[in-house]
């Protein structure tokens, strides 16, 4: 077996594991409905525990690459490639999914540590607070950002990529204006309505592609004539669907046949019940065309409105160019507190937290 691993490495050996694995199932070594090698198998050969090895495998299954059978082992649910040949009839309708709530307040952030921060920072900052932020962003706050998702989202991003702007639907106006009212852009149907409403204000050409039960219909997806696809893979509101690992790829390619470009909007993926990180589609695509947008709505508080976007790094030239001129629409002071919350641990200690309090709701403890 030609897995390994690395005691030195920093990096538990499951997850080491689970990204060995993975990239063999999407490389296509292991194709789909194919066994998997048993847990004693890989934990006797590799010299570690079948605990270790159920983990790995309770993340692919967590992340659609493969699925348990009883007594059977566990199998590739994978595909390499979809059949688009004709439009499929849809599993369910957007009315048989789950619903959310778009305004839950339940998971906000603990007022007390907010507010020692906040202080911390008037205190530290001093008179600093007072000035113009840089157009892209506090280099405090882009930086940390940058950190942030290096360790726990695996994108590996400069802080120059990072623009700051208070919330996701100011962002979704700069795209528009980065990559052109020419273009023909694609949401998800059902979607978050202020998506169609940005884009509708914007003077574009949008079209809707229906969601199935893992992402946006395949028949649909490659029969549309745009060129940007905005999409939330995690948990789309209003419907719930969540883009499965096969979906996800699925994009990506899609984005190959011609200069396409997807937005990732990916709005309260940090607190998914899943022992890892949800992928997203920036980490996962090597192509340079998918900008990526979080916010802190939803981690921090709704009253928060600050959110950010990553862009590729060849678009960054273009972004300086064609937008550098405007000002940042973020207070200083805020960009500060959100900077001091990610570098004290404060902010991750938050998401794992309610990560483990949803995961206990979910065993029924």
């Amino acid at each position: 077996m030609k897995y390994f691993i690395e005691r030195n490495a920093g990096k538990p050996a499951y997850l080491q594991l689970y990204e060995q694995i993975r990239k063999d199932i999407t490389d296509g070594i292991y194709l789909f409905g194919e066994r998997l090698p048993s847990k004693r198998t890989v934990a006797e050969e590799l010299g570690i525990s079948t605990v270790t090895v159920e983990h790995c495998y309770a993340l692919l299954c967590d992340e659609g690459y493969a699925e348990a059978r009883e007594r059977s082992g566990y199998f590739v649910s994978f595909r390499k490639e979809e059949s688009f040949a004709s439009f499929p009839e849809r599993e369910k309708t957007v009315k048989e999914y789950a619903f959310f709530s778009e305004n839950s307040t339940s998971d906000v952030f603990p007022f007390s540590v907010l507010a020692k921060v906040m202080r911390r920072v008037i205190s530290d900052y001093g008179e600093k607070i007072l000035e113009r932020s840089p157009g892209s962003g506090c280099e405090e706050l882009r930086e940390a950002i940058s950190h942030y998702l290096a360790r726990s989202r695996g994108i590996y991003v400069t802080p120059e990529q990072i623009i700051i702007g208070s919330g996701a639907e100011y962002l979704y106006g700069l795209i528009v204006e980065l990559l052109g009212r020419e273009k023909i852009y694609a949401i998800e149907s059902p979607s978050y309505e202020k998506i169609e409403q940005v884009y509708r204000a914007s003077g574009v050409k949008y079209e809707s592609l229906p969601l199935g039960n893992d992402g946006i219909e395949s028949a649909h997806l490659h029969g549309s004539l745009a060129q940007v696809l905005h999409i939330t893979p995690y948990r789309s509101f209003p419907s719930g669907v969540s883009a499965s690992a096969s979906k996800r790829h699925e994009y990506i390619r899609w984005t190959e046949k011609e200069k396409r470009y997807i937005v990732e909007d990916d709005f309260e993926s940090e607190f998914s019940v899943s022992a890892k990180a949800e992928e997203t589609v920036f980490s996962l695509s090597k192509n340079g065309n998918v900008i990526y947008i979080n916010t802190f709505s939803k981690t921090v508080s709704p009253s928060v409105r600050v959110g950010y976007m990553v862009l590729p790094e060849e678009l960054v030239p273009c972004f300086n160019e064609k937008l550098g001129f405007y000002s940042c629409t973020v207070p200083s002071f805020e960009q500060y507190v959100l900077a001091e919350l990610i570098n004290n641990g404060d902010f991750e200690r938050h998401i794992n937290r309610v990560r483990r309090k949803k995961r206990k709701e979910q065993a029924g403890i």
